[in-house]
């Protein structure tokens, strides 16, 4: 049996616009902390919250999710639309 999958979305703090990261995890707790103490290229010194998270009954749910928001203008606008975030 599978465990739980998660979509989530960070906002990066240390820049004077928005900014966002997306990503999924089977472990959101651990994989937060990988982005807080820098172990995270992409959002090393950026200082993220999470703002957001989406729990899935498998990866590739998780996944898809991931992916529809980062190619899809309407999935990311609605996402920003609905959490306020734009």
């Amino acid at each position: 049996m599978e465990g739980m999958y998660y979509f989530y979305v960070l906002e990066l703090k240390s820049s004077s616009r928005k900014r966002f990261y997306f990503g999924y995890t089977s472990d959101l707790k651990r994989r937060f902390l990988e982005h807080a103490k820098g172990k995270v290229i992409t959002t090393k010194d950026k200082n993220p919250e999470l703002v957001y998270y989406e729990a899935y009954g498998d990866k590739y749910s998780a996944l898809a999710r991931e992916k529809s928001v980062k190619s899809s203008g309407s999935v990311y606008n609605g996402l920003m639309k609905r959490l306020k975030l734009r």
